[in-house]
């Protein structure tokens, strides 16, 4: 008999990445660029960029799933 994992709650880093985002419900938004490193708790670092400055920055995944969709 075949068990197939359950499926996750999460969405695949990968799977954001061309996506946009808000910091917070009231900052600015951001794109988000790539996959980084993997972080020692299970979490894992993601390059985003902020549409209003440009700036490329990293930032955690569990707060990308925190932050609202934009558009």
């Amino acid at each position: 008999m075949n068990q197939h994992p359950a499926p996750s709650l999460f969405p695949e880093p990968q799977a954001l990445v061309g996506t946009y985002r808000r910091f917070g419900p009231f900052g600015p938004a951001y794109e988000i660029i790539g996959v980084g490193k993997d972080e020692n708790a299970g979490d894992r670092w993601m390059q985003v960029r902020v549409l209003e400055s440009g700036e490329v920055v990293d930032y955690r995944f569990s707060d990308i799933l925190d932050d609202p969709k934009e558009r």
